[in-house]
């Protein structure tokens, strides 16, 4: 058997990376970063998402890699009602919430929104600030 440690990053197919990019930057607040290749990506904490376009496919890949098929939980120290006002000043329609969840480390406070290509961003507080992330 094998031990998985953490997540490093993951990919997300887009249909257009520079819409994506301003999306996770300008919303979501995530530092965009270039790298091998001129690939693109956003960088949050220790974790990155790559952002592929999908008339540009980097092998290997999924099997059926498509926009807007992703559900990504990404957690915030920030007030929900802040997030909220943001995401309003910003013109981004949120979906749900908020609504309470189970996270990883116990129970959240969630908003629902959707990128540029329709993926369901789940925007996530813990309730107990003692059971947030670094736990």
């Amino acid at each position: 058997m094998i031990s998985v440690d953490r997540l490093d990053h993951l990919v997300l197919t887009v249909a257009d990376v520079e819409r994506a990019l301003d999306f996770y930057e300008n919303i979501l607040g995530m530092e965009p970063v270039t790298f091998q290749e001129e690939r693109r990506a956003v960088r949050f904490g220790q974790q990155t998402i790559k952002l592929h376009a999908a008339s540009e496919l980097v092998d290997p890949t999924a099997t059926h890699p498509v926009p807007g098929s992703a559900n990504l939980c990404l957690v915030t120290g920030d007030a929900l009602g802040d997030v909220q006002e943001h995401l309003r000043a910003n013109d981004v329609r949120i979906e749900a919430g908020p609504v309470v969840r189970t996270g990883t480390n116990g129970p959240i406070t969630s908003l629902y929104l959707r990128d540029p290509d329709g993926n369901l961003i789940e925007i996530a507080r813990y309730d107990d600030p003692e059971m947030g992330p670094e736990q």
